[in-house]
Order: C-alpha cells, then sequence, then structure tokens
C-alpha cells in the first residue's frame, strides 16, 4: 500500500506557512493560523509533516531562502550592470508600497528569534545569510572588475558590509522612517562603497 496520497501542492502550503512565520515569528503563529493559511486540516498536516510546525518551520525558511537567492542571481546575471541592480534591489527595502516592508527579511527576523533557542535553525539560517552575503561579494568583485566601482576595498569587506546594511535596513524600515531618509541611508553606504 502506498499510503495516502497528498491532495494538496506541498510548495504552496509551504509558501502560505511562511507568510505566517514571517509576520508573526516561529513562537507566535499558532497551529490554527498557520492550518487555516495552508487551508489543511490537522489530519494532513501531521501526516505529511511529521516533524509538525518545527518540521514546517525549516521547510518555510529553505523555501523562502532558496528562492530570494535564485531569483537575485538570476536577476544579476541578466542585468547589465550588477552594481546598480544591487543598489535598486536595496531601494526597494524603503519604498513604503511594499506590502512586507513592515515584516522586515524573514531570516534575519528568524535568525533573532531562534539563535539560542534552537542550534539548527540557527545554522540553516546563517548558512542562507551567508549565501547572500556571497552573492553581495561576486557582484562588488564583477564590478569592480569591469570599472564599474572603482574602490580599493576587497569584495569580501564590501560584501560584509552590505549584508550587515541588509540587516540592519531591515530592521531600521520597521521603526515607520520615512521612504525618503530610508532611501537616503541606502544611497549612502553605496556612495561609500562606488
Amino acid at each position: 500500500m502506498a499510503g495516502r496520497p497528498k491532495i494538496f501542492d506541498e510548495q504552496e502550503v509551504i509558501s502560505k506557512a511562511s507568510q505566517i512565520f514571517w509576520e508573526k515569528g516561529y513562537e507566535a503563529a499558532s497551529a490554527e493560523e498557520l492550518l487555516k493559511a495552508m487551508g489543511i486540516g490537522k489530519g494532513s498536516f501531521y501526516l505529511f509533516f511529521k516533524g509538525g510546525k518545527k518540521e514546517l518551520y525549516e521547510k518555510s525558511l529553505h523555501q523562502f531562502a532558496g528562492n530570494l537567492l535564485s531569483t537575485l542571481r538570476k536577476e544579476i546575471a541578466e542585468s547589465e550592470n550588477p552594481f546598480e541592480y544591487l543598489k535598486s534591489t536595496f531601494l526597494k527595502l524603503s519604498d513604503s508600497n511594499n506590502k512586507d516592508k513592515a515584516k522586515g527579511c524573514f531570516m534575519g527576523n528568524a535568525l533573532v528569534e531562534m539563535a539560542a533557542k534552537d542550534q539548527y535553525a540557527q545554522e540553516v539560517i546563517t548558512r542562507q545569510l551567508f549565501e547572500l552575503e556571497k552573492i553581495f561579494t561576486d557582484v562588488i568583485q564583477t564590478s569592480k572588475n569591469r570599472g564599474i566601482i572603482k574602490t580599493v576595498k576587497s569584495a569580501e569587506l564590501i560584501g560584509s558590509h552590505l549584508l550587515n546594511l541588509w540587516n540592519g535596513i531591515n530592521v531600521t524600515k520597521r521603526m515607520n522612517m520615512d521612504d525618503a531618509s530610508l532611501a537616503a541611508l541606502i544611497k549612502f553606504n553605496f556612495e561609500i562603497i562606488e
């Protein structure tokens, strides 16, 4: 007997759960909210997510980070000027029309919440954030090689700076700073790099 077939799209329900975890965090997201958002019953949930809420959370983090990182890599590869693309990606964080502005960064939020509670979750999130840093570093090195930017600072140092900026902006934007001030802060950080 093959077992009970799935009557839902696993990636779709994980994506829906991600929105709840992103907005509320792991601890505050209730089982009822998650089930309602995913549109599945408790029986199906525990049948297909044997590790329960924790397994769902880890899969949500993997999916979210995987989508973000692959989208960034693809769009950077397709851009004529990867440095300008990266700057515009950061500037989008200052746009109050961005529906995710008040939620911050899912990975950053997760790291703050889970670092002291769950070593595995901390390692997963840290690995993903270092992947984001590597993307930033690669953009800087490519931009230096092409003469797009003239900085003498190492690509690795700037990549670390940009990861710190990413994390910081995602916290600062939750302070309801106006769009223009947030954009000015981002532009200032990119001017330092050029």
